[in-house]
């Protein structure tokens, strides 16, 4: 099959290296987002996947926007069987949908109806949820409302982080994808409306939304920080100065909330319930650091609030 490959992060790499080294399928093009500015040199990298793309020769596709008419002339001349996609970023109008004979398959990191939108791994995560996955659907004009093709499950440990689990799910994923487009293509494969019941949505989390509340039961401190690291990253506030937050350990101590309380066993932070103990944190303008080696360092002084 013909593919032109969507996609722009990381987690879409190992999809596209499957294609790539598939001996079925050829990627005759890329569709990525431009190059952006990034890095304290405001320098214009590559996404990962033009950059894979690069590497093996392959026509990368940057529109501004997908509705370009320049772009869906090139996209009518390479005429591809199918457009396989993985966190492409950008809304894909009618008029690009209606080119590839097989559609726009798209790969999403949850478990479909369950959290459609921007950011379901760190919903799932934020939620507790104990099993999330990935699934593969055909793209129409709603917000993840496609049939679905294929899914996959997925444990959530204790201890994932949104980033640790996206891993999981992007290596797994890849490979729900491949088959999913062998199903298509041989016609054994057929896609199921999505089920009325059970949706929600995963909006994209921004940096507001990210800070961490110490009015908040200590589970949900732990999985809140968890659900947003790597990005865009925990967060509380010091003294008037942002102070990045790694993952936190729960005890069973009791403290005010916000309370910065520091001891032989680690630095301790008062929830609405028990407390919790900081792992790695970083200061404004230094690297991650441990918590109490930090602490020893910044000469706290008591009563020391995160807020």
């Amino acid at each position: 099959m013909r593919v032109v490959f969507a996609g722009t992060p990381e987690p879409a790499v190992p999809s596209l290296r499957r294609f790539i080294e598939s001996e079925r399928h050829e990627v005759v093009a890329v569709l990525t987002r431009p190059d952006a500015v990034a890095g304290r040199g405001r320098k214009l990298l590559r996404s990962p996947v033009a950059a894979l793309a690069d590497e093996h020769g392959i026509p990368v596709l940057t529109p501004r926007k997908p509705s370009e008419p320049e772009f869906l002339d090139r996209l009518r001349e390479l005429a591809p069987d199918c457009c396989p996609v993985v966190a492409y970023g950008a809304l894909l109008p009618q008029a690009a949908l209606d080119i590839p004979r097989f559609g726009w398959i798209n790969l999403h990191f949850s478990l479909l109806p369950a959290w459609r939108g921007a950011a379901p791994v760190q919903a799932a995560v934020d939620a507790g949820d104990e099993i999330t996955g990935a699934s593969t659907f055909l793209i129409e004009a709603g917000l993840d409302t496609g049939p679905v093709y294929g899914m996959m499950t997925e444990k959530i440990r204790l201890t994932d982080t949104a980033g640790d689990l996206l891993g999981r799910l992007a290596d797994g994923g890849a490979a729900l994808l491949e088959q999913t487009l062998d199903g298509v293509e041989d016609g054994t494969l057929q896609a199921v409306p999505q089920p009325t019941e059970g949706v929600s949505y995963a909006p994209k989390i921004t940096v507001e939304a990210a800070r961490i509340r110490f009015d908040l039961p200590a589970l949900a401190v732990h999985r809140r920080i968890r659900a947003v690291t790597p990005a865009p990253g925990a967060w509380a506030e010091l003294d008037g100065a942002r102070l990045k937050l790694g993952p936190v350990e729960m005890v069973e101590d009791t403290l005010p909330e916000g309370l910065i309380e520091v001891r032989k066993s680690g630095v301790l932070v008062g929830t609405a319930t028990t407390a919790v103990r900081l792992g790695q944190l970083q200061p404004p303008g230094k690297k991650m650091m441990n918590a109490l080696d930090w602490a020893r360092g910044a000469r706290l002084a008591e009563g020391t609030v995160l807020r």
